[in-house]
């Protein structure tokens, strides 16, 4: 039996789905250590960070012996908060986190490694074949964001814009393939600004077809989030006729009020969210579609808020990610006139149950419909559409079975094997 000093490091993952990817990294990289825990903080919320710095207050309690390692966006924006904290013995910023050399013993007696994020200009891309537990793959495209949105610290933890080439992306996406992945889902901070630093600064659409094109033996290709001015010519016609680009879109909407969008420094009006919906369901009536939400952004009255309530049941989007908004020191939003947290967490609920309403009638539109279900367990997964479905019967995790929707609630589809 091993001793507790020889157990290969943990990783404890916080946030995006780009987190989930680097933490998948920092697995290869860090897998010689022993006695090591990562924790790979976000820092989009107070909550977010409160739930990291719990979580490393337990595991140093429990196991005081333990060689804490904190990194993430939390950890970039202020590492000797982190530091300071019993237990940690190292913090990594987030563009040193990904380097194969920062995972040593002897680097891991170094001291602090926060390198200066701002600086960054290229996006290296990462070799990752093997996602712990999931059937589904992540593929890094793109690091960082150059917007300045007034509710958002996560620019100044991710650094500027930069993009992964094609033919790092369309390397990446074949060795998945390899290893037996049947979906890839393509991340990152601002996924719509993909190429704009690349020489012939093509657009997110021109990457789709490329891995697409490259890499005939994938069978399915989703996106990550993505502004709603986002989508470019060339990715709407890949939405209309390419099967294998999966009917679901993950919007950033944030609110459905003008005034709050121009308030928020969005680049896009209700209007725009309105003409893309709109086109979503025309050419693909079934699509599923997503969308964050923050309740409660300061200067958020009553008939505001009534807005975004108003457009949101219009929109009926069955997959509301609803966010109460948190203040983020050193952004313009934390310095507005606030909403009471009590409101904002009650206008939450009302958005949330909104959604589950809006879920529940799309569910039931799929009754009697085809559906290709990815397995991620012996029960069931998710549709094309993003759908989380229950199998009737059993079948393999990482299989792609065709099967016809019986039952729709506010939470999942059933379905039956065809």
């Amino acid at each position: 039996m091993k001793s507790e000093d020889d157990k290969k490091p943990q990783i404890i993952t916080f946030g995006c789905r780009l987190n989930r990817y680097e933490s998948e990294v920092i697995g290869r990289h860090a897998e010689p250590l022993n006695n090591v825990v990562v924790v790979n903080t976000c820092a989009v919320t107070a909550e977010a960070e409160r739930q990291a710095k719990q979580a490393i207050r337990r595991l140093h309690r429990n196991n005081p012996n333990l060689r804490i390692v904190v990194t993430g966006c939390a950890a970039q924006l202020d590492p000797e908060k982190w530091s300071s904290l019993e237990g940690v013995q190292q913090v990594l910023g987030n563009e040193d986190k990904l380097e194969a050399k920062n995972w040593t013993e002897s680097s891991l007696a170094s001291g602090n490694q926060v390198s200066d994020i701002m600086a960054v200009r290229i996006s290296a891309a990462q070799l990752v074949t093997d996602f712990t537990g999931r059937t589904r793959a992540f593929v890094q495209i793109q690091q960082g964001c150059d917007h300045r949105c007034t509710f958002c610290i996560i620019p100044f933890g991710r650094g500027p814009s930069r993009s992964v080439s094609i033919a790092g992306v369309v390397q990446q996406a074949q060795a998945l393939v390899e290893k037996g992945y049947k979906e890839i889902v393509l991340t990152g901070v601002d996924i719509a600004s993909w190429g704009k630093d690349l020489s012939d600064q093509p657009v997110l659409g021109h990457l789709c077809r490329d891995v697409l094109k490259q890499v005939p033996n994938l069978e399915r290709l989703r996106l990550s989030s993505i502004d709603p001015i986002g989508v470019d010519p060339i990715l709407w016609d890949l939405l209309a006729s390419e099967h294998r680009l999966m009917p679901h879109l993950h919007l950033s909407v944030q609110a459905g009020c003008d005034m709050i969008l121009k308030r928020m420094k969005r680049r896009h009006l209700t209007s725009d969210v309105q003409k893309v919906v709109d086109q979503l369901r025309k050419i693909r009536p079934d699509i599923g579609l997503s969308a964050d939400i923050i309740a409660g952004f300061p200067t958020e009255d009553d008939r505001l808020f009534k807005e975004t309530f108003t457009f949101l049941e219009q929109q009926a989007f069955p997959y509301l990610h609803v966010f109460p908004y948190s203040e983020r020191k050193g952004t313009p939003a934390a310095k507005m006139p606030a909403v009471p947290v009590e409101v904002r967490r009650e206008r939450a609920a009302q958005l949330r149950k909104l959604g589950k309403q809006a879920a529940e009638h799309y569910h039931q539109s799929l009754v009697g419909k085809s559906i290709r279900l990815l397995m991620e367990n012996p029960e069931g997964g998710h549709s094309e559409q993003f759908a989380m479905t229950r199998l009737q019967g059993q079948a393999e995790p990482g299989e792609i079975v065709l099967a016809r929707v019986v039952h729709g609630n506010a939470d999942e589809i059933i379905a039956e094997r065809i």
